[in-house]
């Protein structure tokens, strides 16, 4: 659907503050098969873009704990997935913590859909969810 206020408006990214950022770094790259999309500064001002796939992408700053958050963290990330069960597992086998393991769920909107997600942490808190719509997993 097009927005008819932004013109050609897409999502481009979503950024995380990581507490270490060498330790969130892998857990996505290695951990999740994200890609390395670029990066640039050094030390506390490191950042780097990372690809989930499909040029869906996540800016990580190095940043840590320095100081108060500006900003709150995101509620959840949710990653499309036709495989919300290796998900899971794929990301427990990278070191994030079950949340709640995979399951069948109908959200109940104007138009029932049935959906199979899994939710873990993440190496700073934040939480992942993998979201499969039933119409395709």
């Amino acid at each position: 659907m097009e927005n008819k206020v932004i013109k050609n408006a897409g999502f481009h990214h979503l950024a995380l503050i990581a507490s270490d950022f060498d330790k969130t770094m892998k857990f996505y790259l290695d951990g999740l098969g994200c890609s390395y999309v670029r990066g640039w500064g050094e030390g506390k001002d490191r950042i780097a873009m990372i690809d989930f796939g499909g040029g869906n992408l996540l800016e990580v700053f190095a940043r840590g704990n320095d100081g108060e958050q500006q900003n709150a963290r995101f509620l959840h990330l949710a990653i499309a997935t036709t495989d919300p069960d290796g998900a899971y597992e794929a990301a427990l086998r990278a070191g994030a913590v079950s949340v709640d393991p995979p399951k069948d769920v109908v959200i109940q909107a104007e138009s029932p859909m049935p959906v199979r997600i899994a939710f873990v942490k993440g190496p700073d808190d934040e939480i992942l969810e993998f979201f499969c719509d039933k119409s395709g997993c």
